[in-house]
């Protein structure tokens, strides 16, 4: 072991989140995790959904820390979980039990004690479009877009058609889930999906300020708004989201958005070049 890596801290120490591909920096009285994996635009590995989930945690426990802020580096914010297997060292295929929810961050950011705002600077879709809905709020860039390409790559993701259906309605979930359309930022505040749309340039400044706002609020009595709401949004089939993990549309899912090609469920008819 190299004196570097023996100083470097790490879980339950200092602000390391356990991967290089988060960032935590110290803002004042925030605390901000910022997505940095340009190589892969931000594709998100099972250590980067676990950094954030321990990242609510961390600003939790932390008494100099009043909430939290997530965004991301360059012009994506989050595309989901990194299906065409990175470097190599987190692939999706062969790490199947990593995309429980025992290590994505979505029912811990529902319950973290301090504020969160997710400050959505540009792609947004799959787990990263989650992170965005599971926040306390969404301050996006007017250049952001929106996508849930679940179905498309062979996952039924009963989660966001629960939270989906409770925030949106059925008719437009049916809308997002069965055709894998891209909504832009003013679309996605005009459905009620995110609560603020706000310049580019301004994104941040705007977000601190919402996470500023939040955190002035009284903790107890914010905590049982936020369990009520919580309750409003519901529960999840968990058993049949799990199971289709590993079911053979799942793989072929993969493996068609891996080789850049339509899945093979899909009618040669109505086939497209590249991936869906």
């Amino acid at each position: 072991m190299t004196t570097e890596t023996a100083n470097t801290p790490r879980p339950p120490e200092g602000d390391w989140l356990g991967t290089q591909y988060l960032r935590f920096t110290r803002d004042g009285a925030f605390g901000v995790c910022t997505l940095d994996r340009p190589e892969a635009r931000n594709a998100m590995t099972p250590a980067m959904y676990f950094g954030i989930r321990y990242a609510v945690r961390h600003v939790d426990a932390d008494p100099d820390l009043a909430g939290l802020l997530i965004t991301g580096a360059g012009d994506v914010f989050a595309p989901g979980g990194d299906m065409g297997g990175g470097d190599g060292s987190d692939n999706w295929l062969t790490f199947g039990s990593a995309l429980g929810m025992d290590v994505t961050p979505f029912e811990t950011l529902r319950q973290s004690v301090k504020p969160v705002v997710a400050a959505v600077n540009g792609l947004c879709q799959g787990g990263g479009l989650q992170i965005a809905l599971c926040s306390d709020m969404a301050v996006v860039s007017d250049r952001a877009t929106f996508r849930v390409p679940e179905l498309l790559r062979g996952i039924a993701d009963t989660y966001y058609s629960q939270m989906l259906a409770r925030l949106i309605g059925p008719v437009r979930t049916r809308d997002l889930m069965f055709t894998g359309r891209t909504l832009t930022a003013q679309e996605a505040h005009d459905w009620g999906m995110v609560a603020r749309v706000v310049p580019h340039e301004e994104l941040l400044d705007a977000a601190r300020e919402v996470l500023g706002q939040c955190c002035r609020t009284a903790p107890a009595a914010r905590s049982v708004v936020k369990s009520s709401l919580d309750n409003y949004l519901g529960l999840f089939d968990r058993i049949g989201m799990q199971a289709s993990y590993s079911s053979p549309e799942a793989l072929e899912g993969f493996r068609s958005f891996k080789e850049r090609r339509s899945p093979d469920w899909v009618h040669p008819d109505l086939r497209t070049e590249g991936r869906l």
